[in-house]
């Protein structure tokens, strides 16, 4: 599955970087060439497609990412219960 979000920022510039931090494991960044069955079995909860991402004018950005929907949630479904059981 895949998702198209358009989003203008305050600031001038937007910078697309690998996540890490809090969304390290969930959010991922791609810039390999790749089609919706690449994605299948991916436990990221999005990837966003770097060669179709988009920044016009230093402050628009169109965005796409990819999931695989059922998978992505079972994870997160995991990752929650792992927390509840801490």
């Amino acid at each position: 599955s895949s998702v198209f979000l358009i989003h203008s920022f305050r600031k001038e510039e937007f910078h697309l970087e690998k996540t890490s931090g809090s969304l390290k494991g969930i959010l991922d960044y791609t810039e390999e060439p790749l089609v919706s069955k690449d994605f299948n079995g991916n436990s990221y909860s999005s990837i966003v497609d770097g060669l179709s991402t988009l920044v016009i004018d230093g402050n628009l950005a169109k965005i796409i990412a990819w999931y695989d929907n059922e998978w992505a949630y079972s994870c997160r479904i995991i990752d929650l219960i792992k927390y509840i059981w801490k």
